[in-house]
C-alpha cells in the first residue's frame, strides 16, 4: 500500500497539481488512492481470505494503525506540527483524508463479506 500511496502522490505532484488548486489536488488524490486501495484490498482478501469477519476487521484495524503511525511519525520526522498534520482530517474545510483510514479499517471486512456472497 505504501508503494501505491507514493505513486499516487507522485502523479498528483508531477501531474495535475499544477492545473488545480491545492485543495482540489488533495481531494482528487484522496479519491484515486481510495480506488487504488480498494483494488488492492479486494485482491488481498480474495487471495488470502480471512477465516472470519472478526479476522477481516482485525486486518483492517491493523492496516489503519500502521498507516496512521507511518503518516504521523513521518510527518513529525519531517518537522510538521500536530496542528498541520491534524488539519488534513478537517472535513469541514474540504479535507477528505479521513476517508483513507476509514476505508482501510472497513475495507477488508466489506470485501470479505462481498466475496462470501459471490
Amino acid at each position: 500500500m505504501l508503494v501505491l500511496a507514493i505513486i499516487n502522490g507522485t502523479v498528483r505532484d508531477l501531474g495535475y497539481k499544477k492545473y488545480v488548486d491545492e485543495l482540489v489536488a488533495h481531494q482528487i488524490s484522496t479519491i484515486t488512492l481510495l480506488i487504488l486501495f480498494s483494488i488492492y484490498m479486494s485482491f488481498i482478501v480474495k487471495k488470502y481470505s480471512p477465516h472470519s469477519g472478526n479476522q477481516a476487521i482485525l486486518l483492517g484495524l491493523f492496516w489503519m494503525t500502521l498507516t496512521l503511525f507511518f503518516e504521523f511519525g513521518f510527518g513529525k520526522y519531517r518537522g510538521n506540527s500536530w496542528e498541520k498534520l491534524l488539519a488534513e482530517y478537517d472535513i469541514l474545510k474540504g479535507r477528505i483524508w479521513i476517508l483513507i483510514p476509514i476505508a482501510l479499517a472497513s475495507g477488508p471486512y466489506i470485501f470479505f463479506k462481498l466475496t462470501k456472497h459471490i
